[in-house]
């Protein structure tokens, strides 16, 4: 029999377990704390993360499923991050709330933790949590919300914001019609209901072996995210029991099957941030080259916005995630094994695909190696990205001269009296990680208005920060060095010609090399960069690796396991 991590704090008649058990004894039964594994619900909900805010309901039902399986739940609530909601950005503080949950997971006494996720930072922060204390752990995605339409069209959450307000700008909408649309983007409970980031994570972590199978991807408000969140509350006490924990389950196979989903399912780039931070908190050997090698000749499978035209419940209508993954099943790590402890592939026997227009055969994608190329050049000494599955084929072999911008403000004020053609390569730096800092989804720029009154609608863009996984463009992005690390990009002045080629993986620009490294960022750009006090954004500066290694802190690299050896009285 296992004996629960817990018993260090319960077991025991002297005085330090007295009070452990004492403090608790607020209407749990007395056979608690006689072995039974303590289960933590790690708990995102909060009034300021919209598409979390159901997660309190989804708790109840996994506590149920605790209980009958014979477990002791225990609510947790960690920190939570609003993507559409906190300063400067969700991405400064993805790090903090992953060490924040993992000191709370190691300093409590649990035996394993169920993790309530669902708005874009909040599944990775607790699944880099759960990698470094490696106690039991499995993922309840919180889900998509269903679809809102406006003017008997269905409406993409992010993807038609960008949409929408763009057609403002170039006067097809008026401003009164933009904003009664807001009122119908937004349907109800769960996150966005485009492949974003949101629904790329909650995917991948199904893919990755860490949800129950066939959770991913349920919607928000369907009876079935509820049943399978009791079902996880059960499955979570036979994983104490199994000794099963994501040091057993996340492995280098894992990571390439979620590679190759990503590509199937035309996901977001940030999962590249995310996947990069997981494996580094795990000590598996994956780099961003990975994701070019095994994902770039996968097909684009999936008909979803921003790529295509459908949203996640028409996902889910049409068979699923695990539907997807039959598709490329002989892509995938047969090896690579769930928290069920049945290999991933185990599941996709009895996969059915109910719509083909939303998820295509294999022979018959919506786009040939879809997968994220990664770029190199004197630009990009260590790499930057971009997902050809979201930009416009005729850009991705291209030249044109660079229009620089030093900073997101410096943007908004100069964008619409630009001298700017079609052919011109928009530029905007001081967006990595320590620029700004964190890492804005800035990157896929607005374009100018004279350009979009003139109908243009896509423009090669560069830029060391990210983009929202709702948006779309042939967007340059996780440019790295970054500009305030001492990249290149730094270097870059308007009117350099800018060379674009994807199909060779490059990105340059047609400057020797010499003038290059003769050159010196203006005095402008170096007092744009963020050089913050004190508190949390100081730390992260000081810290914060670069893009092509996941922006995490470089003190949380690796991790600490679940021993705490001294008692607190």
């Amino acid at each position: 029999m296992v004996r629960s991590r817990s018993a260090q704090w319960y077991a025991g008649s002297d005085r330090n377990a007295y009070i452990h058990r004492a403090w608790m004894r607020r209407g749990l039964p007395p056979d608690a704390f006689d072995g039974r594994p303590h289960i933590a619900i790690a708990n995102t909900a909060s009034d300021l993360t919209p598409c979390n805010m159901h997660l309190d309901e989804v708790a109840e039902h996994v506590k149920r499923g605790v209980w009958e399986a014979g477990g002791v739940p225990l609510n947790l609530p960690v920190v939570s991050l609003g993507e559409t909601q906190v300063r400067p950005t969700a991405m400064l503080w993805r790090n903090m709330a992953a060490m924040a949950i993992e000191e709370m997971l190691r300093a409590n006494p649990i035996d394993g933790v169920v993790l309530l996720g669902g708005c874009d930072k909040t599944i990775p922060a607790l699944l880099m949590a759960a990698a470094s204390v490696d106690l039991p752990a499995v993922v309840v995605p919180g889900g998509p919300m269903l679809t809102g339409t406006f003017r008997g069209a269905a409406l993409g959450c992010g993807t038609d914001v960008w949409k929408l307000s763009e057609e403002v700008r170039a006067g097809t909408l008026s401003g009164a019609e933009f904003l009664r649309s807001e009122s119908s983007m937004i349907r109800g409970k769960g996150h966005c209901n485009t492949m974003g980031t949101a629904s790329t994570m909650g995917l991948l972590a199904e893919v990755l072996g860490m949800t129950l199978p066939g959770l991913a991807g349920t919607p928000a408000p369907d009876s079935r995210l509820l049943a399978g969140a009791h079902e996880t509350g059960r499955l979570i006490v036979e994983m104490f029991a199994a000794e099963r924990r994501p040091s057993t389950v996340l492995t280098r196979g894992s990571f390439l099957n979620a590679i190759v989903a990503l590509a199937a399912l035309g996901g977001s780039t940030n999962a590249v941030l995310h996947l990069l931070a997981l494996t580094g908190r795990l000590g598996i050997e994956l780099t961003q080259d990975d994701f070019d090698r095994t994902g770039s000749g996968v097909p684009l499978l999936v008909d979803l916005q921003p790529a295509g035209r459908f949203l996640m419940d028409d996902l889910y209508r049409a068979g699923g995630l695990h539907a997807v993954l039959r598709e490329v099943r002989d892509l995938l790590d047969p090896e690579a094994i769930t928290v069920t402890g049945r290999p991933l592939v185990d599941h996709l026997h009895d996969a059915k695909v109910h719509d083909r227009e939303v998820i295509r055969p294999r022979d018959e994608p919506l786009r040939e190696d879809a997968g994220i190329a990664v770029l190199y050049g004197n630009l990009a000494p260590d790499g930057a990205v971009i997902k050809p599955a979201a930009a416009s084929p005729h850009l991705l072999k291209h030249r044109g001269p660079a229009v620089v911008f030093d900073s997101v403000e410096d943007l908004h004020a100069r964008l619409d009296d630009l001298d700017v053609t079609p052919d011109s390569v928009l530029i905007l730096r001081g967006c990595g990680p320590k620029g700004y800092p964190g890492m804005p989804e800035v990157s896929n720029m607005p374009l100018p208005s004279k350009l979009l009154a003139q109908g243009v609608r896509d423009m090669v863009r560069i830029c060391d920060g990210r983009m929202s996984g709702t948006a779309y463009g042939t967007v340059v992005l996780h440019v790295a060095p970054e500009a305030a690390a001492g990249g290149p990009l730094a270097l870059v002045r308007t009117g350099d010609t800018v060379i674009l080629d994807v199909p060779n993986r490059r990105l340059d620009i047609d400057i020797p090399a010499e003038a290059l490294a003769a050159r010196r960022p203006s005095p402008e750009l170096t007092q744009a960069f963020a050089r913050p006090a004190r508190g949390w954004q100081r730390l992260y500066v000081q810290t914060v690796q670069q893009a092509n290694t996941g922006a995490d802190l470089d003190f949380l690299i690796g991790s600490s396991g679940d021993h705490v050896p001294r008692e607190s009285h």
